[in-house]
């Protein structure tokens, strides 16, 4: 029977010297038997103990749980929960990976579209990918809130038209009124924006934003802290107590 050195059986294997060496401290691949000047010596048994060593690491299976599989004598009734551990570990590694390319997309997007690069323009990326959610559940509350006036709006104008009911309108004006004025104050109280030039986050009078030019991520302003009068990017306020500037 072939007897092979440490760095025979490593080449074997495609692995260095010190992993071999590094798996017989571990006690999981231990030499069959020495020779006469203390060599270590492995067998075939013992290189394809180590050909599934390294399988099984190459799944990512930590030194641990492999030695606990070669150690059992029944491996059958500890290689599944095994597996389905890693499984679940690499599934979170895989969903922590596209989160953070994701991020870096939207980064690398964001970066392109700002114009003059500075480093505080990764500030303000990341200060409004960090904030985006808040954002979205505001802008989510506020479509839930409009919805049913919104169905109340075209219910009374289509009874109004088939049935000759007006009455319904009237309802829906008089209930549009006060919420229109409650949604637009209770909207810019929740909202912030961050000026382009200064890269300071600040949170305008209802006056002064509530009928300037706007899209759907940014408004024209004029920035209290340096003056700076443009487009200013929407985020959701962190401190509601934040002083409105004038």
């Amino acid at each position: 029977m072939s007897k092979y050195t440490t760095g025979e059986i490593a080449k074997l294997c495609n692995v260095t010297v010190r992993t071999v060496q590094y798996y017989d401290t571990r006690g999981i691949l231990v030499p069959s038997e020495l020779s006469e000047g203390g060599r270590r010596l492995y067998s075939e048994d013992d290189v394809k103990r180590l050909k599934i060593i390294c399988f099984l690491r190459d799944l990512g299976l930590p030194i641990d749980s492999i030695s606990q599989l070669l150690s059992e004598e029944d491996p059958g009734s500890v290689i599944s929960l095994l597996l389905d551990q890693q499984e679940a570990v690499l599934k979170k590694e895989i969903g922590e990976r596209e989160g953070q390319l994701a991020k870096l997309t939207e980064l690398k997007d964001g970066l392109k579209s700002c114009g003059e690069f500075s480093v505080e323009s990764i500030g303000d990326m990341a200060y409004v990918m960090t904030n985006r959610k808040k954002l979205r559940d505001l802008r989510i509350f506020m479509l839930a809130t409009a919805l049913p006036l919104f169905i109340l709006q075209w219910t009374s104008i289509i009874l109004w038209i088939t049935k000759g009911v007006w009455w319904l309108f009237l309802v829906w004006v008089a209930v549009m009124v006060p919420y229109a004025i409650w949604s637009i104050r209770w909207y810019f109280r929740k909202m912030a924006y961050i000026c382009p030039q200064c890269h300071e986050v600040f949170q305008p009078t209802l006056r002064n934003s509530a009928f300037t030019v706007h899209t759907y991520a940014t408004r024209k302003l004029t920035c209290p802290h340096c003056g700076h009068h443009g487009f200013c990017v929407e985020i959701a306020a962190e401190d509601e107590g934040v002083k409105a500037h004038a």
